[in-house]
């Protein structure tokens, strides 16, 4: 492809992203990878360019532009070279109208900014949640020591404070290595290998992942027990829970069960679990600002109204939840979110819902105690955002 033609690529894919963040549709790596399964003409320098334009143009826009094509005339303010690919061949795009305005450039949403402002995340911590993430692995125990895979894979080395983490730095394919067609390893960010380790999983327990997924904690939590107990993974929709079994299988898990939940029934389905579960984990679907590394388009996708109905849900959920621990047992509220709305309000929404109930102290390998929990940043941690709280039910 020509430079111009790829240009035009950029600008037909980010029309798609712009529609599917307006409508909730897919997100943007899905829809690169679609893009480019329908051009197999496009070579990997190509697709490698591609999606670096396509994402560079996200992280410059903090609203969601009109299109595409105004978009790419903002990133060509800062980039003069993309102007030349304008009305420079006939796959490119057509040349620039005199009239034409690009799209504004800026952070996020103004009201999403005084959230983040609220939560104490500073222009510094901003920054860094929209820099580029790394590629970060965990090794299954189940399947293989830290010091055979980090040896097999030389680009690699160990994540300081997160004990079967490993950093990938060169680019590599690892979902096609068969090592990990073995169950070596997942992929897993070294911030949700951390707070997988709050619940304290560990042999012998009765655990239920509320919102599993297509279950990445619940494997953690299935190599911390060593595979001896009972997890139950949870979730309501069927196509994330349907990719679990196949990922347990290939990682020589076999405690985990499924339930497909109603999620209007969840209370009912889950009675037989009543007063039974050591642990309930609660990853409760959030607004993602802990993610945007790896997500920047979902700052278009965020609305006051959308956060309003996430927080609410995350409370339903929670007060659902704490039905089913046992007397001393625990609740672990966990959102890649770095908003205290999501994070520290909800601990104390929900302490004040629940006498009796108290939030442990957490000792995690990284991390800053932050009301009631702890908070993980990408400038702080290296890892994404997020919050988890251990909350335990009285005796």
């Amino acid at each position: 492809m020509t430079p111009s033609a790829r240009t035009q690529a950029a600008i037909e894919v980010l029309d798609r992203i712009i529609e599917a963040a307006r409508d909730q549709g897919a997100a943007a790596d899905t829809i690169l990878q679609r893009y480019f399964g329908e051009r197999r003409y496009a070579g990997s320098k190509d697709r490698k360019a591609i999606r670096a334009v396509v994402y560079d143009a996200i992280r410059l826009l903090g609203d969601r532009p009109e299109s595409g094509r105004t978009a790419m005339l903002a990133l060509a303010r800062r980039r003069p070279d993309l102007i030349e690919h304008f009305g420079a061949g006939r796959y490119g795009p057509s040349s620039i109208a005199g009239e034409e305005v690009p799209a504004t450039e800026g952070y996020a949403p103004e009201w999403l900014v005084d959230e983040l402002d609220r939560s104490g995340i500073d222009a510094f911590e901003r920054n860094a949640l929209l820099a580029r993430a790394p590629l970060d692995l965990r090794v299954n125990p189940l399947r293989a020591k830290i010091e055979d895979v980090a040896e097999a894979l030389p680009d690699t080395s160990p994540i300081d404070a997160v004990p079967m983490g490993l950093r990938v730095h060169e680019e590599l394919t690892v979902d096609r290595l068969p090592l990990y067609r073995n169950g070596a390893f997942e992929i897993q960010d070294a911030g949700s290998q951390i707070v997988s380790l709050a619940p304290g999983a560990a042999p012998g327990m009765t655990v239920v992942d509320l919102c599993a997924g297509a279950g990445g904690k619940t494997l953690a939590m299935a190599a911390l027990m060593a595979d001896r107990g009972r997890i139950l993974a949870c979730d309501t929709v069927k196509r994330r829970l349907e990719r679990l079994a196949p990922r347990a299988e290939r990682a020589g898990v076999s405690i985990v069960e499924t339930r497909l939940l109603d999620s209007d029934g969840e209370r009912e389905q889950l009675a037989d679990l009543e007063g039974q579960a050591d642990i309930v984990l609660v990853d409760a679907p959030c607004s993602g600002t802990g993610t945007w590394r790896r997500n920047p388009e979902s700052r278009w996708r965020l609305t006051p109204k959308r956060l309003d109905r996430l927080v609410a849900q995350q409370a339903e959920l929670l007060d659902i939840g704490s039905q089913l621990v046992r007397p001393g047992g625990a609740l672990v509220h966990i959102v890649c979110s770095v908003l205290d709305r999501e994070g520290v309000d909800q601990v104390s929404q929900f302490l004040d819902r629940h006498p009796g109930w108290r939030a442990e102290p957490l000792s995690l390998p990284a991390g800053d105690a932050h009301g009631g929990g702890v908070r993980l940043t990408p400038a702080r941690h290296s890892t994404d955002g997020f919050f988890v709280a251990k909350l335990s039910r009285p005796c």
